[in-house]
């Protein structure tokens, strides 16, 4: 087992919720995610476990270094303008440690 920092896990788990609700409301996807949504949680996975700032990063938005390929990146953007806002409600906790990660400087390389 990889052990990740406190910081990323919490990001990693925002992200699973983002798109879990995005998929459930939009795809119909109650209890499992669709194919799609699937594949865009492990993409997004993969590419937090491969930040080379770690838990020194900002959010994705703010970062000098987009990491995702243009397709996957609008498809996270997406999720993000359907579940951000619902996700105060949802998970408020996550959506507040988002919002304050949010404001984080921008990482140096």
């Amino acid at each position: 087992m990889i052990r990740t920092h406190p910081r990323l896990a919490r990001e990693q788990r925002t992200v699973d919720a983002m798109i879990r609700l995005f998929c459930r409301d939009r795809h119909g996807g109650a209890r499992e995610l669709c194919d799609d949504c699937r594949e865009l949680r492990e993409y997004t996975r993969e590419r937090l476990r491969k930040c080379p700032f770690q838990e020194g990063k900002t959010t994705c938005a703010r970062c000098p270094v987009h990491c995702y390929r243009p397709g996957m990146r609008e498809a996270v953007r997406e999720v993000m303008r359907y579940a951000g806002p619902r996700m105060l409600l949802r998970h408020p906790v996550l959506a507040l440690c988002h919002l304050l990660d949010g404001r984080r400087r921008e990482p140096s390389r």
